[in-house]
């Protein structure tokens, strides 16, 4: 009897990209962040541990957010290695962002290998209150009371 598992695929693309063993041993494998909301904006950190300040990037295409910083590998020559856990080549994060952040307001920096993105809230999208009157609202473009209008057959 053959049996047939529609995860296995699935799993077995999981266990690759989680693997520690899977992929070149020195390559960058994420970028840990944080994302949380104070006020009114958004703080992101992002961990860039031994990263060069003058290769992280931000970049925003539309409501697209995209991160990117690099780490160069120590020089190879006439070095023994006994041990070699430290990632280094191009880290890559994108993240979806709403219309209600302002895009023009967006703000980053880069202090002790860690990156930090302020995204504010578009003063479109934040809470206000409506203020309620006591007489019923008239419809747009008109000053007077309306009469009601006839209806011919």
């Amino acid at each position: 009897m053959l049996r047939f598992d529609p995860f296995s695929d699935i799993d077995s693309i999981t266990k690759s990209l989680l693997a520690a063993g899977s992929g070149s041993s020195r390559s960058p494998r994420f970028m840990p962040m944080d994302l949380y909301k104070v006020d009114d904006h958004y703080v992101l950190h992002a961990d860039l541990p031994g990263v060069d300040p003058g290769s992280v990037d931000v970049h925003l295409d539309g409501s697209t957010l995209t991160l990117t910083a690099h780490r160069s590998a120590p020089s190879e020559d006439g070095v023994h290695w006994l041990a070699g856990e430290r990632f280094a080549g191009t880290y890559r994060r994108q993240l979806s962002i709403s219309d209600d952040i302002d895009s023009e307001r967006i703000a980053a920096s880069y202090d002790n290998g860690v990156l930090t993105v302020s995204l504010p809230i578009a003063e479109k999208a934040k809470p206000r209150r409506i203020d309620i009157s006591s007489e019923p609202p008239s419809p747009a473009g008109t000053d007077q009371a309306t009469q009601p209008a006839s209806i011919e057959a």
